[in-house]
Parts: structure tokens; C-alpha cells; sequence
């Protein structure tokens, strides 16, 4: 890459106008950083913000996209939804940790840090329900989309409400009334409850009031009422409205009082000691009976439940005053994307994007005599992920090609590159897979495909104790001649393709040596749990990957210093780690120009005088979500003072100490340049979904009916 292959306005000064003010998911190991920590540069320390802060900062951010009037109405709800999802997953992982972090006297926090995100938290959902209950909900009513409330259901409507719960709800309903012999039930994580407060006797003369209501998944959470009697309008009702307006029909004979929603999270992550056990997927799977019954982290109520049993909930599941978040609505919105999938509104959603065929790859042609000419890169989702599933075919249908190995991480219970790795055995090739059973929620699906491939005869292996395999790979081996020849496919996400059309990632295929033995020297490290030479391109972690990075950032100082050229730009999904921080903080103190492209959290602060003034950091939250690495670093004006690499790790302790990971750098100038226009400039000039970060941790937008770099790219390859 030549000196100029960085344009001007991503090697020059940003505007004045960015984030100089003064003004999210693993669990944290004990030497992670999880709230504020003071680093020492110079003679000043430098405090860190908290990561629990800037995960829900993250998650404000992506409510605000709910009130973009430019964003349509049903993609509006949807991002009302996302909010709850996340907040689900902060609470579920990694609140929990925080809880115990505060109880410890060697973490520097206090309860005070506590109740600050606690206080955050509570205010983010706040405004959530406000904005779904005033602006969102009845913008859709206007638009003829309605969630009729029982008091908004004309007589009709509630014959046929009172059918249906009598016919499809009630049948599968238990109220268990309290008493000695009846004790509190068992609840499930995030599942739908009511509790109900009764009048009079039970059956048997005894003053027993209170009754839970426990409601089954598979009843639907949202129900769309038959066109003949929606007055003309779309029209659905929440199940929870439907059982609300029956209560009284489950308990005869007796008068209901008061009752409330509820809804418990719990502390969801699987503890297993990896050390202490002789088969991890037979352990993983006995545990995952059990996660939905944790430890519970926080209680949801409606905002009208009494006090009292509120109270009664609360000494239930052993939660504090703190712990409780009464919402104006239903209490998990999360199940209103069954509404968004219902209506029939297409001008109420996002235009479609069909993702385009790489320019660079021929159909008509065997992919592996064109990476022969030249590597290819894919960006998703504006290039389709369909040449990673044609290029694994296509190894599968090659009867030269002899062996198969390929990361799973997050590929769903639904693949057709997992078919095709089991079609690969069934074929007599060699296939190893490298299975991550631990990646959070995938548990499941990955301990499904491991026991296909294994029936096979497969060769599956589960990486290696205590790291999760997070680096993405797909290494296939060939015999042309008298030899073999290796190909590859590196990536920033995760070989699934449906995310692959919703997140932002780049891949990599590639016939180069130095890679693919690289690739290979991995696998083998993998497999055979034996260190053996290190590879030469390929930067991996736990080690290498995160004592390069530091490096390279100090001949960034280095070169500034001097008074060289020095920059570093780095698109990454979170910036955590306490060390990299602290080299970061120490370019910049020494002149160097910093951009930060930090989708979630970030704990550096930026724009402190004599500190971090030479640092921004920018977040972008648009339709697509933010995955790709891509990181830029230059510490003179030679063509070889500058390195572009890609990477499956973000900037966090847990990706470079507690993770297999990798990063490989990016040598074919034409691709080089593309990385750099496509995943830096255009983010770096972005004035639509950007958000600039104050040194306190809380960001602005930047709206200036500018361009859109999601857009921009999305108009790039439609027009081709």
C-alpha cells in the first residue's frame, strides 16, 4: 500500500466540532476490567468509564434509531424490541458479575457504583416504554396497526377474545393457589406470569390469597384477530391482555382482587470448571436443564401491581427494591416482533436488500482456479454470503479435494454448511471441525451438529480448556498433481447465513501460502493440543494477537514522537481491555492521530486535555449491525510503514487473553484500498447513524441529513 492509499480525509485532522467535550457480551474474569479503573500514564492516572454504563449507553443509542422519523414505523418497534433483547442478555450475563464485583473489597467499586447502573438502567427502560406507549404504538395506530387492549375490544371482538381463551388458553393453564402444601412454583427465566391476589376462601374454607399463573411458551404472545372483525384496521391482541381480561374465569367462586404480570431474569451463563470434568459436551448438556432456574437478577412488573405483592415477588426470589422495574406495558416486549412479522405493511418496513455476487468472482468458473489468480474479499452483507456455502460445495462435490476443516461459533440450528461438512464424511473425505459448545445461547444447536458430525465419523474437537474458539476458519485441502494445494476462508463474523445478511463483516478467501499453512498450523495446534512452529502472517490469541497490537500502537508512538506520520484507525465492536487502552492513551499523548470506531462499549475517554484530545471515538448504529475489525495503523510516510489487518477479536480482555482468535493481515493492494474505502472512510465521513463520545462516557448524535455510510455502501452494490 502506498502512502497515498490512505485518502486525505482519513489521514488528516477531523473537524474541530468531534467529541472533545470535558462533559455492551462474556462474563468478566477477576483481571477484567468491569467499571471504572484508573490506569497510570505519566504522572496523571486516567480513569476508565465504566463498562456497564457504556453497554447501556450502547443500548440508548439503539433506542434512538426507534425515534428517527426517517426509519419506518414497523423497523421502529423492532428496535424497541432489540432494546429488550439486549437488556435481557445485560441482566441474564452480565449484571451478575457486576453484583458479586461490588461485594468484593479488592474490585475498587462500591455500592454507589452499583446504584448508578442500577439507576441507569432503570431510566433507559423508562424512556423505552415511554417512547413505545406515546410516539411509536400510536403512530402505528394512525398507519391502521393496532394491540387492542381489552377496554379497546368492541363487543365482537371480545366474543371472539373469549372463544379463543377458552378454546386455545385455559386448557393449558394451572393456577396454583399458595399455601403450606402448595409452595411458590418454580418460575423459568424470562417466562410470562401473573400474580393474583383472591378474595374469600379456597375450595376448603381456608384464607389462602395469593395464586400464580404460569404461562406456557408455546402458547403465542401475539394473536391477530380475523379481518372480519378488525374494523377495517390490522388488529391483535398480546396474550397477555387476553389472559388479564379472563383471570376472573380461572378462579370461580372467588373474587380477584389485584394481580400483576411478572416476569423474573435470571444469571443464565453455564459455570462449568473445565479442569474438573471428563467430557464437556455431556456436561454442558446437563447444565443447560438447569439455566433456566439461576440465580434471579431483576423482576419486571406492570406499574399498576400493588406494593404488596410486588413485595411478596421480591421476597420470592430474594431480590432488593433495586432489582425491581415496573413497566407501563407488557412486561417483555421482546415478544411483540411476532407483530411486526404478522402485519402486512411493506412500506412500514425497511426496503428489502438483495445482497449482490462479489464483482470479483465468476460463476461460471471453479473458485479454486480463481483464488489461484488472487485473493477475493466478500463484504456483508452488501456481498452475498452465498460463495462461502458455493465454495464449501464445491470442495465437498471436488473428489481431489481430500480434507475439510472449519470453526464453528454461532452457524444456527439451521445450516447448509454444516449439511455439507456432514456430506463431506459421508463422501470418504477427511473432516474436522473445531466446535465452540460454550458460545452463550448456541450451546444447543452446536452440541446438536457435533453429535451428527460425530455419528458420521467426523473428527470434531471442542478447542481447547478454558478458551473459547472464536476465530472463524475454513481450510480445505486439495490434490492438484503431484501435490497438495491448500485453500482458505478467514472472516470477521460467524458462518451464519442468516446474520451474514444483517451484521457487517468481511471475509476472505484465499490460495496464499503463507495463510493457508498459517491456517493449518492452527488447526493442528487445535487438535493435537502441541505448540509447533508459530505462524508466520496469522496473528492468534491468547499471546501473539495482543502483544502485536501493543506493538504495532507503539511504533504509532513511536513514529509520532519523531515527528513521523502516525495514525491508527480501528473499526472494532468494543474497546475494554485495560492495556490496549493504556497504549492507545500513550500514542496519543505523543501526537498521534486516533480514530476509534467503537460500536459498543468503549471505555476510553476521549477528548481530555493533554490526556486523550488526539483520540475520537464514534459509534454507528444504523440498520445493519456493526461486526466487522478492521484495524490501520501507519507510523511514517514510506510504503512499508503501515499495516491493515482483519480481525475476528474485538479489543477486550476476554478476545485476547481468554479466546482463540486471529487476525491476518491484508497485502493485495487492490484489496487494501477497497477495505479501507469500504470499512473506514465512509464511516469516518458518516453524519447520519454516527454518534460522537464525550469524555463522560454519554455520546451525540451527529443529524445533519448527511450521508449515511450504510447507505451509501447498500446504494454501491445495488446499482451493480
Amino acid at each position: 500500500m502506498s502512502s497515498h492509499s490512505l485518502p486525505a480525509a482519513i489521514a488528516s485532522e477531523p473537524p474541530a466540532s468531534t467529541a472533545t467535550s470535558t462533559e455492551q457480551s462474556d462474563r468478566a474474569a477477576p483481571d477484567e476490567s468491569i467499571a471504572v479503573e484508573p490506569i497510570q500514564l505519566a504522572d496523571e492516572p486516567l480513569r476508565l468509564l465504566s463498562r456497564e454504563r457504556a453497554i447501556l449507553e450502547f443500548n440508548r443509542r439503539v433506542l434512538a434509531q426507534a425515534r428517527r422519523d426517517d426509519v419506518p414505523l414497523l423497523e421502529r418497534l423492532r428496535y424497541i424490541c432489540i432494546v429488550s433483547s439486549n437488556l435481557d442478555e445485560f441482566f441474564e450475563v452480565r449484571y451478575a458479575d457486576y453484583v458479586e464485583a461490588v461485594r468484593s473489597p479488592h474490585s475498587g467499586l462500591t455500592q454507589r457504583d452499583l446504584l448508578e447502573a442500577s439507576s441507569a438502567a432503570h431510566q433507559l427502560v423508562r424512556e423505552q416504554y415511554a417512547l413505545f406507549n406515546d410516539v411509536v404504538m400510536p403512530s402505528l395506530r394512525e398507519a391502521g396497526i393496532v394491540a387492542l387492549h381489552h377496554h379497546g375490544r368492541n363487543a365482537e371482538q371480545r366474543r371472539w377474545v373469549a372463544q379463543f381463551f377458552e378454546k386455545q388458553v385455559r386448557p393449558l393453564l394451572m393456577p396454583i393457589g399458595l399455601d403450606p402444601a402448595h409452595p411458590f412454583p418454580q418460575v423459568a427465566n424470562k417466562s410470562l406470569n401473573f400474580i393474583v391476589k383472591l378474595g374469600g376462601t379456597d375450595a376448603y374454607g381456608r384464607d389462602n390469597s395469593i395464586a400464580i399463573v404460569k404461562v406456557p411458551r408455546v402458547l403465542p404472545r401475539v394473536i391477530r384477530l380475523p379481518e372480519s372483525i378488525a374494523g377495517g384496521q390490522q388488529a391483535f391482541v398480546l396474550l397477555s391482555s387476553v389472559i388479564r381480561a379472563h383471570l376472573d374465569d380461572l378462579f370461580p367462586g372467588r373474587a380477584v382482587e389485584s394481580f400483576s404480570q411478572f416476569r423474573v431474569t435470571r444469571d443464565t451463563d453455564l459455570d462449568v470448571d473445565e479442569d474438573d470434568i471428563t467430557n464437556l459436551r455431556q456436561a454442558l448438556r446437563s447444565m443447560m436443564s438447569t439455566r433456566q432456574f439461576g440465580k434471579a437478577i431483576r423482576l419486571e412488573v406492570v406499574d399498576t401491581c400493588p406494593p404488596e405483592l410486588s413485595s411478596f415477588l421480591l421476597q420470592q426470589f430474594g431480590l432488593t427494591e433495586e432489582a425491581l422495574y415496573p413497566v407501563n406495558g407488557p412486561v417483555n416486549l421482546v415478544r411483540l416482533g411476532a407483530l411486526i412479522d404478522q402485519a402486512d405493511a411493506s412500506e412500514l418496513r425497511f426496503q428489502s436488500h438483495e445482497p449482490a455476487w462479489p464483482r470479483g468472482l465468476s460463476r461460471q468458473e471453479p473458485i479454486f482456479d480463481q483464488l489461484k489468480r488472487g485473493d477475493v474479499m466478500l463484504h456483508h452483507p452488501w456481498e452475498s454470503f452465498d460463495p462461502v456455502v458455493e465454495f464449501l460445495r464445491q470442495a465437498v462435490e471436488d473428489p481431489n479435494v481430500l480434507a475439510i476443516r472449519q470453526t464453528i461459533y454461532r452457524t444456527g440450528s439451521e445450516s447448509a454448511l454444516m449439511e455439507l461438512l456432514l456430506e463431506a464424511v459421508r463422501r470418504g473425505k477427511e473432516v474436522m471441525v473445531v466446535v465452540e459448545l460454550k458460545a452463550r445461547f448456541d450451546e444447543e444447536a452446536n452440541i446438536n451438529w457435533a453429535d451428527r458430525l460425530e455419528a458420521l465419523g467426523a473428527q470434531v474437537v471442542y478447542g481447547i480448556v478454558g478458551l473459547k474458539t472464536h476465530a472463524k476458519m475454513l481450510l480445505v485441502t486439495r490434490r492438484e498433481g503431484l501435490r497438495l494445494k491448500r485453500y482458505a476462508h478467514l472472516s470477521t463474523g460467524n458462518y451464519n447465513a442468516k446474520t451474514a445478511r444483517l451484521y457487517t463483516d468481511v471475509g476472505y478467501l484465499t490460495a496464499s501460502t503463507d495463510l493457508t499453512n498459517d491456517a493449518d498450523l492452527v488447526f493442528q495446534e487445535l487438535a493435537s493440543l502441541t505448540r509447533g512452529k508459530r505462524p508466520s502472517q496469522l496473528l492468534v490469541a491468547p499471546g501473539e494477537l495482543h502483544k502485536r497490537t501493543i506493538e504495532l500502537i507503539g511504533k504509532v508512538e513511536q513514529a509520532a514522537r519523531k515527528g513521523r506520520t502516525a495514525r491508527i484507525v480501528a473499526k472494532i465492536n468494543a474497546l475494554t481491555d485495560p492495556d490496549l487502552i493504556d497504549a492507545l492513551v500513550a500514542a496519543g499523548r505523543a501526537g498521534a492521530d486516533i480514530d476509534l470506531i467503537v460500536r459498543g462499549a468503549c471505555m476510553l475517554p476521549p477528548g481530555l486535555a493533554g490526556q486523550t484530545d488526539r483520540i475520537r471515538v464514534r459509534s454507528v448504529v444504523g440498520r445493519m449491525l456493526e461486526h466487522s475489525r478492521v484495524l490501520y495503523y501507519r507510523w511514517g510516510d514510506g510504503a512499508d510503514d503501515e499495516a491493515l489487518y482483519l480481525s475476528s477479536a474485538d479489543w477486550m480482555t476476554r478476545n485476547m487473553l481468554r479466546r482463540i482468535e486471529i487476525a491476518w493481515p491484508v497485502r493485495d493492494a487492490a484489496i487494501r484500498q477497497r477495505v479501507i474505502d469500504e470499512c473506514l472512510v465512509p464511516y469516518l465521513h458518516d453524519r447520519r447513524d454516527s454518534w460522537l463520545q464525550r469524555s463522560d462516557g454519554r455520546y451525540e448524535r451527529i443529524d445533519d441529513a448527511g450521508v449515511s455510510a450504510q447507505q451509501a455502501l447498500m446504494r454501491r452494490y445495488t446499482a451493480r
